[in-house]
C-alpha cells in the first residue's frame, strides 16, 4: 500500500486532523454497461465470486444495449444476486455513473467496467484502508508490464497524466486514470460529474483531490485490452483530459 499526499493548498479545505469515519454497512459496486455481450456474464461471475469483507450490492446500469447482453445475466438478475437499472437511451457512460450513484444503497461505492481488463479480486484489499479509518479515498493503481501495456503512448499517456494531476494540485499520485477507486457513496455523489466519456477518471480525480481528500494508492493487477477486444481510447482523449484536470483546478467555485 502507497500513502499519498494530499493537496496542501489553500484553496483546498484539508484537514490534515480530521478523523475518517470507520464504520460502513454495505458496499455498492456501480457496472455500467453499454453491449458488453461478450463479457458481462464473465465479468459479473468474477465478482460473485469474491469473498468482499462489506455485504455487497452489485448495480448494473445498462445504457441502452441492443446486443442482448442482458439476456445472459438474466438469471442473476431474478434471484438477487444482481440488481439491474435500465436507462431509457444511450447517454453516455458518466450518465450511466450518475444514475447508479443515484441508486446506490451502500455508503460506500466503486465502479467497475465489465470489459474484465480489472480484477475485482483486489476490491478487499482496495477497501482495507478505508474501513481501518486511513482514509477516504483508494485508488487501484496499474503496474505495466508486457501484458499489461496496451501501448507504448498509452502507458506515457497515463504517467504524464498523473504527473499533470499531481503539479497542479499539489499532490502525488501515479494513476489516475485507473477505473478501481473506492470513496463513500456521499462523495461520489457530491463531485457531480459532467464527463460522458474517458475524461470522467481525470474529472473525479481533480475534484476529490479539490475538496481536500488524501488519496491512498493501492497496487493492483491489470490487463489491458487490443483495439481488436474493443479498446476505444485515442490520443485526444488524454488532451481533453488535461483540460478537465486545469479547469477543475482553477475555479474559483467549487467546480
Amino acid at each position: 500500500m502507497i500513502p499519498q499526499s494530499g493537496p496542501t493548498d489553500p484553496t483546498c479545505a484539508f484537514d490534515e486532523e480530521r478523523a475518517f469515519p470507520v464504520h460502513y454497512d454495505r458496499l455498492t459496486i456501480v457496472m455500467p454497461v453499454y453491449n458488453e455481450r461478450a463479457t458481462l456474464r464473465t465479468a459479473l461471475d468474477r465478482v460473485l465470486a469474491v469473498e468482499m469483507p462489506l455485504p455487497t450490492e452489485v448495480l448494473v446500469v445498462d445504457d441502452g444495449s441492443t446486443d442482448g447482453c442482458l439476456e445472459t445475466i438474466k438469471d442473476l438478475v431474478e434471484e438477487g444476486s444482481v440488481r439491474l437499472v435500465r436507462q431509457p437511451v444511450n447517454q453516455g457512460k458518466g450518465a450511466a455513473l450518475q444514475r447508479g450513484f443515484a441508486e446506490a444503497e451502500g455508503d460506500l461505492l466503486t465502479v467497475l467496467d465489465a470489459d474484465l481488463e480489472y480484477d475485482p479480486a483486489d476490491f478487499p484489499s482496495l477497501m482495507k484502508p478505508i474501513l481501518e479509518g486511513e482514509t477516504r479515498v483508494v485508488y487501484g493503481a496499474r503496474s505495466y508490464g508486457g501484458h499489461a501495456a496496451y501501448s507504448f503512448w498509452f502507458v506515457l499517456g497515463n504517467k504524464m497524466l498523473a504527473t499533470v494531476a499531481s503539479m497542479l494540485f499539489n499532490a502525488w499520485l501515479t494513476d489516475i486514470e485507473t477505473c478501481l477507486k473506492v470513496a463513500p457513496t456521499t462523495l461520489w455523489r457530491k463531485v457531480a460529474i459532467t464527463s460522458k466519456g474517458f475524461g470522467i477518471e481525470a474529472e473525479v480525480t481533480a475534484k476529490f483531490l479539490k475538496l481536500g481528500e488524501r488519496i491512498f494508492e493501492v497496487p493492483i493487477s491489470y490487463r489491458a485490452r487490443g483495439r481488436e477486444e474493443g479498446k476505444k481510447i485515442e490520443w485526444t482523449d488524454g488532451l481533453e483530459a488535461v483540460w478537465i484536470l486545469i479547469r477543475v483546478r482553477v475555479r474559483r467555485s467549487s467546480w
